[in-house]
Order: structure tokens, then C-alpha cells, then sequence
């Protein structure tokens, strides 16, 4: 056994035509079945994207419009070139169903991934272990979540594995990719430098540049400071209080890591990470490494800058994890000899933690369902409310507010021209106030770090004028 790409008890055997025939229709049917599955959940679901997204939106809307993106409203998230991009063509081709249709776009990228997973995985390790990485990636509650939201995650890490499937194919392509990706996170920024140094072609250094230079480039437009987006969001996580410093780095990670795949992946993914380096070589492992490297390093990047430390920092990571837990539980199929015939029985001992993940997941699925059960009753009680003539009466008197900056920019989507702020940041003595009723929805949209809680006491010279579901408004005018 050597790590040289040659490994004794393992042999490389080309397909047949008719192998990668039948291969092809199976990846087709795949395909297939996968954005059937995508439009079906989003048409069943009816979810609507989440607070980061939703601004998106309103900012892509406010171009179209012919004015600069409100970057610098109070609260407002890190925004991301290219998604406010597709937010505006969203909105300019569905208007308000703009939001459903992000929604969609995000379940077709979370399928995009999932293949992408089986290509890589296939690419590198073989086809079952990629189709195990895949169901890995498939079966992750945190990844539906994420799709079912409207984060940009699903499509910037669709963009990053198929990437990572043309490189792992030598095949032309990987920058266009990763500078689109760059345009949605800062993690593909460290993904196409480690492509540089892995061709190390002077003439192709210009494009590590791109996504970042466009990014500042956004920024210097709309804000005047090129580095508003890093600032910006430095100085929110410490006004909201939130986890960061390098302190938090190691902890969060082995955290996050657990809560995003589940532990029997992440603890079969270092296994898998040393098998495949004895038995097919470091230069094997040199794309999911990459992806594995890159996350890592941006993870602790934002550490070191001060930044919120947050589970979605460590998708890249965690789909690399994916791929080493498929290599270790079926590697064994590429295998040949004395070692497949070890692989395997150790490998149907390993399916029994297997088994016991799948029970441990199990209420994560059923944590997503309720989520998007509680997402569509937000979204219906916000629009009916809004949508009642009192409360557009007293509109028209002054600002609508709400406990803290969670609904704002969902209220903003909905109601076009209207004055809508929080009374986290400054409390009106005319208008509309709104609050939550349901206890979760006190604690989604009442609370929020660096805010006071006083902000969810009715104002004694408002009186009550309308309900909807879990919220209530009241007027003064």
C-alpha cells in the first residue's frame, strides 16, 4: 500500500461504452427526479425567504427603480453583488412573487448541489461513494433550511461543487464558476487563489481578483468606502452582540460541523480523509482538500476580523466532509482483495452509526417542517395585517414599526413607498405599531441581541385596530 495514486488491492478499470451508457441515463434520471423533487417541495411548502434574503429583494427593486441600494438602513445585512442582481430580475419579471420564485431558485440550487455532490464524489472517490456523499448532503436539515429560507448559500455552493466537479474533471470552466461564486461569498475568494497556486498560470492571476474587486467596487458606489461590507458588518455583530473572536473559532467549528452534517458524518469523515490518502494519493484529494482547506480558512478569517461566527460559514467545509464520510462507509466498491474484504465488514459495522444518525436526524426534519409551518404563518398574518384598512389608516398618519429589524425588510417588499422601521432603533409617537402574540413569534421577532425589551410594551396612546394570526397592530394618529 503506498500513497502514490497506486496502491496495492486496488486496480483502475476503464468503463465499458455501454457501462457509461447506462451511467448516463442513471445521472439523467437523477436529474431528473431531483428538480422534480425541488418544485414539488417548494410548491408544497409555500415558505418565503428569510431577513437577509428579503432585503435582497428590496434592494434589487430600489435599482430597478433607479436609485442606489439602502446599504447602510439600520441592521441591514452584508450584501452580495450578484444575489441582488437575481433579486432584481426576480422582481422585475414576477413583481411581488419575486419572493416565492428566490425561494425557487434556491430548492433548484439545493438539487444542483446534491448532483453536484454525486458528480465530485464520483470524480474522485467512485460512483457509490458519491452517491452516498450526495444522500449525505440530501438528508442534512440545516442544507433544506437553507433553500427552503432563500439564503444565497444554496447557490453559491452549487456554484462551488461544480466547480470542484470540472476541476476533479479536468475540464475548462472553474473560474467563470468560482468568480460567480465570489460574487455571493467571500469564502470563493480563498477557493480561486488555492486554484491559482494549484495551475499556478501567471497569465490567470488577475482573475483571483475579480469577485473581490467587483465586491469593493459595489461598495464604493453605493456607500463611497470600498470596504463598507466588512466594516459594516464587524460593527453589527458587535452592536448585536454577537459570538465572535478567534476565542470562538475552535469550539463553534467542531459545533457547527456536527449540527450541519450530523456527528457519524463528521466523525467518518477524517477516517475516510486517511483512507483515501494511503490508498489513492494525496494529488486525488487535492479538490475536496481544497474545498475542506478553503472553508477552514475562511471560517477562522472571520474570527480573526471580528465577524459573527455562524454555522452557514462552514457549508464548504461540511460538503468536503460529505464526500471523506461517503469514501470511508463505501470506498470499499473501488477496492479490490484483502483490503475490500476488510473495508466491507468494518463498513457494516460503521452502517450501524449510520443507522443511529438517521434516528438522531430525525427530529431535525421535523424541526424543518415546523420552521416552515411557522415561516408561512409569519408571512400570512404579516401580509393580511398589513393589507387591513386600519392599519393602512394610520399609515398614512406616520411610520409603521415593529419590536425589533426582523420584519422590516418584509414589510418593505410588501408595502412599497411605506415609512416602516423598528422601535429598536427609535420609537414613533404616530403611526402603526405591531406586535407578536404567539410566544415563538415574541421570541423570532420581539427579541433580538442589543435591543430592549421594552420595545414589545404597547404605547398607552395607540389603541388596538386590527389582528392577523400571530401579530397586532395598533394606531395613533
Amino acid at each position: 500500500m503506498s500513497g502514490d495514486g497506486s496502491p496495492e488491492g486496488r486496480t483502475s478499470r476503464a468503463p465499458s461504452p455501454a457501462r457509461s451508457r447506462f451511467s448516463r441515463r442513471v445521472e439523467l434520471a437523477a436529474t431528473l427526479l431531483a428538480v422534480g423533487a425541488a418544485v414539488l417541495v417548494w410548491a408544497l411548502t409555500r415558505t418565503y425567504p428569510n431577513y437577509d434574503s428579503y432585503y435582497h429583494l428590496v434592494w434589487g427593486r430600489e435599482l430597478l427603480n433607479g436609485s442606489l441600494p439602502s446599504f447602510e438602513a439600520y441592521a441591514a445585512p452584508t450584501q452580495h453583488p450578484l444575489y441582488i442582481v437575481l433579486a432584481a430580475l426576480l422582481g422585475l419579471v414576477f413583481g411581488e412573487g419575486g419572493d416565492r420564485a428566490l425561494v425557487l431558485v434556491c430548492f433548484l440550487a439545493h438539487a444542483a448541489l446534491v448532483l453536484g455532490t454525486y458528480r465530485l464524489g464520483a470524480a474522485v472517490f467512485g460512483r457509490w461513494s458519491g452517491a452516498l456523499a450526495a444522500l449525505f448532503v440530501a438528508a442534512s436539515a440545516s442544507f433544506l433550511l437553507y433553500a427552503a429560507r432563500g439564503y444565497v448559500d444554496p447557490p453559491f455552493l452549487a456554484l462551488v461543487v461544480w466547480a470542484g466537479v470540472l476541476a476533479a474533471e479536468d475540464r475548462r470552466g472553474v473560474p467563470v464558476l468560482l468568480v460567480l461564486a465570489g460574487l455571493l461569498r467571500p469564502e470563493a475568494w480563498v477557493l480561486t487563489g488555492l486554484w491559482w497556486l494549484w495551475k499556478r498560470r501567471p497569465r490567470d492571476l488577475p482573475i483571483v481578483f475579480v469577485a473581490p474587486a467587483l465586491w469593493c467596487l459595489t461598495d464604493l458606489i453605493v456607500t463611497g468606502n470600498p470596504l463598507h461590507s466588512i466594516q459594516a458588518t464587524s460593527a453589527l455583530a458587535e452592536d448585536l452582540g454577537r459570538v465572535r473572536g478567534i476565542q470562538h473559532v475552535p469550539g463553534s467549528f467542531v459545533t457547527f460541523i456536527g449540527s450541519t452534517v450530523r456527528p457519524p458524518v463528521a466523525l467518518l469523515a477524517p477516517i475516510g480523509a486517511y483512507l483515501a490518502w494511503r490508498l489513492l494519493g494525496w494529488r486525488r484529494l487535492l479538490v475536496p482538500g481544497a474545498l475542506l482547506a478553503g472553508g477552514i480558512i475562511t471560517f477562522v478569517g472571520t474570527g480573526i476580523l471580528g465577524l459573527s461566527i455562524l454555522p452557514r460559514y462552514l457549508t464548504v467545509p461540511a460538503v468536503a466532509m460529505c464526500l471523506f464520510a461517503g469514501y470511508a462507509l463505501v470506498g470499499f466498491t473501488e477496492a479490490e482483495g484483502r483490503v475490500r474484504a476488510l473495508w466491507l465488514r468494518v463498513s457494516a459495522g460503521a452502517t450501524v452509526v449510520g443507522a443511529i444518525g438517521m434516528v438522531i436526524l430525525a427530529p431535525s426534519l421535523t424541526n424543518v417542517t415546523e420552521e416552515m409551518r411557522f415561516i408561512r404563518s409569519t408571512h400570512d398574518s404579516l401580509v393580511t395585517l398589513l393589507d387591513d384598512p386600519a392599519v393602512r389608516e394610520g399609515m398614512a398618519c406616520g411610520t409603521l414599526t415593529f419590536p425589533t429589524y426582523r420584519l422590516v425588510p418584509d414589510a418593505k417588499w410588501h408595502l412599497e413607498d411605506a415609512r416602516i422601521g423598528a422601535r429598536s432603533a427609535l420609537r414613533r409617537d404616530r403611526g402603526v405599531e405591531v406586535y407578536a402574540l404567539s410566544q415563538k413569534a415574541l421570541r423570532r421577532y420581539g427579541f433580538a441581541d442589543g435591543t430592549k425589551p421594552t420595545v414589545n410594551l404597547p404605547n398607552p396612546a395607540f389603541e388596538r385596530v386590527a389582528s392577523a394570526g400571530i401579530l397586532t397592530a395598533y394606531r395613533r394618529c
